[in-house]
């Protein structure tokens, strides 16, 4: 596998494993979400980075490991970056603590299989 997907998975797994630690450190889960804006930033934050570094990734890459949606993941880094109306509150607390974690597992993965 080529250095560049494997550093991409590297970070991706470390901004997946930031947000867990944010998550767990606050009790209150969406409705600290809703109401910490800097909580709110900080996961949003590295959202938006797991976005930039799937873009990152090789289309031979992502061709292989298509059970990922990549497309979908640089696709909320641009809502994200460039604001395109409203962010879902919501829909990104779904991705924060649903979405990161099992491509945090899938990630990892590839990275077992290929090391």
């Amino acid at each position: 596998m080529e250095y560049r997907n494997i550093d991409a998975l590297s970070h991706i797994i470390e901004y997946c494993d930031d947000v867990a630690s944010f998550i767990s450190a606050v009790p209150d889960g969406i409705d600290a979400f809703r109401d910490n804006k800097g909580f709110r930033y900080s996961i949003s934050m590295c959202i938006l980075q797991v976005g930039e570094l799937a873009g990152k990734l090789t289309d031979d890459f992502k061709a292989e490991y298509d059970a990922i949606p990549w497309k979908a993941i640089k696709g909320m880094r641009n809502v994200m970056a460039h604001g395109y109306g409203s962010i879902s509150l919501e829909q990104t607390w779904v991705t924060a603590s649903e979405d990161l974690p099992a491509l945090r597992l899938y990630c990892a993965s590839i990275l077992e299989r290929n090391d």
